[in-house]
């Protein structure tokens, strides 16, 4: 590993995760804090665990994205979250501000697609520098690269795995680009995006394996068995449609500067006070 890592925190993802992996916890004033309390305990193990050297956080804006524009159902299953989970987002991000992370948010787009434009940009500030996404989601996974890997949880929030471009070759078959086309194929329906009908995980992995993506898939579909080929021809607009919505862009108009992301200079006594208040006397010890 590199000693020059940058770390991107997925920090809606994260507080989401930890919100439905701890039972509810409140201060002695009643406040609900086990989402605060789970984020937590994930960033502070990424910090000792990767002693980055510059961190930065992305979070989701409330209202419509450009892919709701595209697809009015985006989104339209997912069930809405308890209030109590909301109320607890500001609180992490005043801990962050305590930390002197900079928080990074953009109107009509998604954290993922803020975490693709700043890990394409790292490289290009310093090619030697190694992006760490920590993310409560494999949404993410498409975005590694030689530069780049992701940090996430698979039970609960203590076992982590940090997921590398061979990682996701063990685990599906592709490469982490392939990840779009697979899920332009396959759907998901937590995001309630349509894919394909009809076709699986299995049946998805093996045509892009086969065909590389679903522009050369479509391009040679004479070669595919005829029960394929008919639900592949019935969906195609959708089949593209799946593979845009799933794609995070890695263009937008952000103000990114590396330096202002350097971490460590901080005031450990605002980090203890945030601490005492919200009572987390046991991560104290960890600061």
């Amino acid at each position: 590993m590199s000693n020059k890592r940058f770390i991107i925190i997925d920090a809606n993802s994260l507080i989401h995760r930890a919100y439905h992996a701890l039972p509810p916890l409140s201060t002695s004033k009643g406040e609900k804090i086990s989402a605060v309390y789970g984020f937590l305990l994930i960033f502070l193990k990424a910090l000792k665990e990767f002693q980055p050297s510059w961190v930065a956080a992305a979070f989701d804006l409330p209202g419509l994205t450009f892919r709701h524009k595209e697809f009015k159902d985006y989104k339209a299953k997912r069930v809405k979250a308890p209030e109590d989970f909301y109320q607890q987002i500001p609180k992490v991000k005043e801990i962050l501000k305590n930390f002197n992370v900079p928080v990074f948010e953009k109107e009509g787009f998604e954290a993922d697609d803020i975490i693709g434009t700043i890990s394409k940009i790292i490289p290009q500030s310093d090619p030697e520098i190694e992006t760490i996404i920590i993310s409560g989601d494999l949404d993410v996974l498409q975005l590694i690269d030689e530069n780049t890997k992701v940090y996430t949880s698979r039970k609960g929030l203590k076992d982590t795995i940090l997921y590398d471009q061979e990682k996701v070759k063990e685990r599906y078959g592709l490469s982490p680009s392939q990840l779009i086309d697979f899920k332009g194929l396959k759907g998901d329906p937590s995001d309630n995006i349509p894919g394909v009908p009809g076709i699986g995980e299995k049946t998805a992995i093996k045509l892009i394996k086969d065909c590389e993506n679903i522009e050369n898939l479509y391009l040679g579909l004479d070669r595919v068995d005829q029960r394929l080929r008919l639900l592949l021809e019935k969906n195609k607009e959708q089949a593209f449609l799946s593979k845009m919505l799933v794609q995070i862009r890695r263009d937008l108009p952000i103000d990114f500067n590396l330096e202002k992301c350097r971490f460590g200079d901080y005031r450990k006594e605002n980090v203890t006070q945030a601490f005492n208040e919200l009572e987390f006397y046991t991560l104290l010890k960890r600061i």
